[in-house]
């Protein structure tokens, strides 16, 4: 497998893909579960902000949806292991996409949404955005590489809606760039966030953006296993990586997963 210049293997093939069986397919097989630890922490998130702002629906942005994976967890009650079933099962491989959207269509329509809330998923793929949306996970979404170019005036109105801002993964890869646009969009809103950023990428910069933009930043307790290692050489070029960054990863990814931690940000005073 090829390696990016993090010393993780690249996974990009697996976002661009029509439907979602390549995403899921690929890791499955990684034990990839990072969304399902962080649905109880986003949602605790979402009751607090529901409570603290008077806000009955708040608009969540999920950086870097993909498939609208969060979206379907924490809005539909969804499970990783009954996503991996769905499509990464026996019976997915000989579906069309149209099959694979009219069930998951049934989905949204036999399940009373389990949060209040909505969504509006923010990623450069379009195939991934395209499917989340047909399908129903997301309420709206934006198509943009933010690293590099402001968002339009129309893809800055649905930024602008936000009261919550999420990831589970992608910080490292975006950086302070888009976390500034992202600020910048919602204007006075100044939305809460809740990062969950791999160990071997510093969350430094996108602190010292928010606290520039007023916010304060805790990191919660405990860490969170993202995915096993795909390869020996992944292993060994992520240890490199957390040796040259100073973090210890004994009993952590010197024991074969990728680890993650959690970072709430909110506007000063709340």
């Amino acid at each position: 497998m090829r390696v990016d210049t993090t010393g993780k293997i690249s996974l990009d093939h697996i976002y661009t893909e029509p439907d979602p069986r390549a995403y899921f397919g690929t890791l499955r097989g990684l034990d990839y579960n990072i969304p399902e630890l962080a649905k109880p922490h986003f949602s605790g998130l979402i009751a607090e902000y529901r409570e603290a702002r008077g806000v009955p629906v708040p608009t969540v942005v999920d950086i870097g949806c993909s498939y609208g994976i969060n979206a379907a967890l924490l809005k539909y009650g969804a499970t990783m292991a009954e996503l991996y079933d769905r499509y990464a099962g026996r019976d997915a491989e000989r579906l069309t996409r149209g099959a694979l959207l009219s069930r998951d269509r049934e989905l949204v329509r036999s399940r009373e949404a389990a949060n209040r809330v909505r969504f509006v998923g923010l990623d450069a793929s379009e195939n991934a955005l395209s499917y989340a949306l047909d399908a129903g996970f997301l309420d709206g979404a934006v198509h943009a590489d933010l690293e590099d170019r402001d968002p339009t005036d129309e893809q800055a109105a649905l930024l602008a809606g936000a009261d919550l801002v999420i990831s589970t993964g992608c910080l490292g890869y975006v950086t302070e760039r888009t976390i500034a646009r992202v600020v910048e969009a919602a204007g006075g809103r100044r939305p809460w966030m809740a990062h969950f950023i791999l160990r071997m990428f510093p969350f430094g910069p996108v602190a010292d953006t928010l606290a520039a933009a007023g916010y304060e930043t805790v990191r919660r307790d405990g860490l969170f296993r993202q995915r096993r290692f795909a390869t020996e050489e992944e292993q060994a070029l992520v240890l490199d990586t957390l040796a040259d960054a100073g973090v210890d990863p004994s009993g952590l990814e010197d024991g074969g997963w990728l680890y993650a931690g959690l970072y709430v940000s909110r506007p000063r005073g709340e």
